[in-house]
């Protein structure tokens, strides 16, 4: 048996200790490294198949983040009590590790890779994705694959105007600023950021705040791989498509620029689509009589190369894109609100062949999505759910649960929305945003955020701001590069990367970038940010024309909130003996009545009148007796010594006999009776909460005494 060899690197990033560690745990992997952060720790796995596959379009690449409810200390809710179907955060994260990762694989590498990265210990202040994407870059560097890393990330905040290198969670619920970047010692590879209305200088700033920290954790990687000596992977290149694209380049460029010349997505499609046909059958060969092997994969691959070099071609020499239009021009936008007659807000955005149907629904505390996860179960009162149909693109396809592309465009779009949103103190009801795709060519994700914040506003949600988006484009040759707005669906196939920036007329609410070359340099990022922040302010201006501001009221069919706060130790008093009085207060009105242990009461209602009058009466029933103030209310019971009077429900004080009248009173009887409604003054409230009353100096008589018979 051979000796087992540990090897481990430590270093400080921030406030944190990162120790990376490889050889001691999942020792039959391709490559494995233990991250831990302050507590927090991951194992991350590589294996790559020993097997090629015959062909490949893509890196045969499938990344997969998992988190053990055990990390946190925690059992799994529900039924089975054992992890189940990825979390939407566990999701997140897998495609968080694997976009800066996959463009640095060699493009042509036909053996599949499988990263698994399993979260172990949690640490509630370290969030685990950045240890995760370390480890995974690190993990591949030790396999030995064909990978032009290591790649490290960073999470930078943005506290009181400075920005801070990976701040603690608590630390991350007063920043401005939540950004990850991933990438080389050389250059940007990813950034996912969500921001409150942020200056586009800030981010660049903090993009190359996040770079430059980062180095610390690519020369540890570094080092670690040299320590632990690392066997390059064999395999042999899959360079079948090189050899035909010179022999297809003669008789199919001019076909395929002429296809690349239509501006209609459908017909340019169906132009390319007999292109490539007419190729196959002329090329195609099984290896009969002995001729090489050329599959149709292998042709539509290399027509690929051509198309690239022509769409690519084109922008760099200055020439009109793909539709026409010139590199800052936007496709034209159009919008609407109130599409149909019952939903609470609704709005349907079109920008070009991209077109978003978007809804908004209100709903109460009730209708808050419960999260189990390791860190703990908590409430998310604000939801946005992207779905992107197949008809969407003119095919057709599985329709069910939604992939994991779905589940990050939605996240995204949720992140630029998130920073104008009212809170729940000002505004206490749960939000949900359903953004269906029905047409689409090119930056759907954007044209959600365009949707929700308008259908938002239909709603009568009282937004800080309308929010934009637009996706930019880049081609890069050398020292050439041409930034592209508003990106259609090829030249996001063609181009070389998909940054894409939302935002208000102040600032900016998210950003997301993914390269798909060996990453950018700051003077691509300046010049992206700039021309973004133009394009976003004339999508802007579009919108505010169909609607600038939040209607004045809640939609009809939307139900009413109408909040109260109260003494937390008044909660019983509202509650009642086995839930009598809340129950008694729900059937009365109509109404729903929500409280938290914090005295916070919500009543939710479809009529404000019966909403208001259940506000009137649970305030009537915690009010507190105050010194000095005067009360009317009726005579409870009389004693020899003097009368109880009922202040508040529940709270009687005492009416001495010597505090009745200036004159003696002989007999209390004489001069009141039960039910008698009286004005007292509140002369004191002593230690035992008992309460002393005087009626000396006020009217004595509000309401007539009873007849004689009412107390028969």
């Amino acid at each position: 048996m051979s000796e087992i060899r540990v090897h481990r690197k430590s270093f400080p990033y921030g406030d944190h200790t990162v120790t990376l560690e490889t050889g001691r745990l999942a020792r039959q992997a391709t490559g494995s490294v233990l991250v831990d952060v302050d507590g927090t720790t991951v194992l991350v796995t590589v294996v790559a198949n020993k097997k090629a596959l015959p062909s490949v379009d893509m890196v045969p690449l499938s990344v997969f983040y998992i988190e053990k409810m055990s990390a946190g200390g925690r059992i799994p809710g529900g039924f089975f009590k054992r992890e189940g179907r990825p979390s939407e955060i566990e999701t997140l994260i897998s495609r968080l590790i694997d976009r800066p990762l996959r463009p640095l694989l060699a493009d042509n590498f036909n053996h599949e890779i499988q990263i698994i990265a399993t979260l172990y210990s949690l640490n509630p202040e370290v969030n685990p994705d950045i240890p995760a994407l370390i480890g995974a870059s690190a993990a591949l560097m030790l396999a030995g694959l064909p990978f032009k890393g290591p790649v490290a990330a960073a999470r930078v905040g943005y506290l009181d105007g400075e920005l801070v290198l990976n701040p603690t969670q608590t630390e991350m619920t007063v920043s401005d600023l939540d950004l990850v970047i991933a990438g080389t010692d050389t250059s940007v590879m990813m950034v996912e950021s969500g921001a409150r209305e942020l200056p586009d200088e800030v981010m660049l700033e903090a993009i190359m705040f996040g770079h430059g920290h980062m180095q610390v954790a690519i020369e540890a990687v570094k080092e670690l791989v040299a320590e632990a000596g690392v066997k390059p992977f064999k395999w042999v290149p899959d360079n079948s498509a090189a050899g035909i694209v010179e022999a297809l380049r003669g008789p199919y460029s001019a076909k395929l620029d002429q296809a690349y010349r239509i501006a209609t997505k459908r017909e340019r499609q169906e132009r390319l689509t007999e292109v490539h046909q007419e190729a196959v059958a002329a090329w195609k060969n099984d290896g009969a009589n002995g001729a090489p092997v050329v599959t149709e994969s292998t042709i539509i691959r290399a027509l690929g190369v051509i198309e690239s070099e022509l769409v690519r071609g084109r922008i760099l020499n200055g020439e009109p894109r793909i539709d026409g239009r010139g590199t800052e021009t936007i496709r034209p936008v159009s919008a609407e609100t109130r599409v149909f007659s019952r939903t609470h807000g609704d709005a349907l955005f079109n920008r070009g062949e991209t077109q978003a149907l978007v809804m908004a629904t209100i709903g109460t505390m009730r209708d808050a999505q419960v999260l189990d996860t390791a860190q703990g179960e908590r409430k998310e009162t604000f939801m946005l759910h992207y779905n992107f149909p197949p008809y969407s693109v003119g095919e057709t396809g599985p329709v069910g649960s939604p992939k994991r592309r779905e589940i990050g465009h939605g996240r995204l779009a949720k992140r630029a929305i998130e920073a104008v949103l009212p809170d729940l103190k000002t505004f206490p009801y749960v939000i949900r945003v359903i953004s269906d795709i029905t047409a689409c060519n090119g930056s759907s994700s954007m044209a959600t955020v365009c949707g929700a914040s308008m259908a938002l506003m239909d709603a009568g949600i009282p937004l800080k701001s309308s929010v934009a988006g637009i996706a930019m484009g880049l081609v890069l040759e050398d020292d050439r590069f041409a930034i592209l707005s508003d990106i259609m669906g090829d030249e996001d196939h063609l181009g070389d990367m998909d940054f894409k920036v939302a935002g208000t007329k102040r600032g900016v609410t998210a950003l997301q970038m993914d390269i798909k070359v060996g990453g950018i340099t700051k003077e691509v990022l300046e010049a992206a940010l700039a021309q973004a922040k133009t394009g976003r302010l004339h999508i802007l201006s579009i919108m505010d024309q169909v609607i600038s501001g939040p209607r004045q009221e809640l939609s009809e069919f939307a139900p009413r909130i109408v909040s109260l706060k109260i003494n937390p130790e008044k909660i019983r008093e509202v509650i009642g003996k086995g839930g009598a009085t809340i129950r008694g207060l729900t059937e009365e009105f109509g109404v729903n009545i929500d409280i938290t242990d914090e005295g916070q009461i919500n009543i939710v209602a479809s009529d404000q009148q019966k909403a208001q009058a259940v506000k009137a009466r649970i305030e009537q029933m915690t009010a507190e007796v105050e010194v000095g103030r005067v009360y009317e209310g009726p005579v409870a019971r009389i004693m020899e010594y003097g009368a109880f009077i009922t202040l508040l429900p529940g709270r009687d004080g005492l009416l001495h006999v010597s505090q009745i009248s200036d004159s003696h009173v002989d007999d209390v009887s004489t001069i009141l009776a039960v039910g008698q409604v009286v004005r007292v003054k509140v002369l004191e409230i002593d230690r035992q909460n008992r309460i002393r009353l005087s009626m000396k100096g006020l009217d004595v008589v509000v309401g007539d005494a009873p007849a004689e018979d009412e107390f028969e």
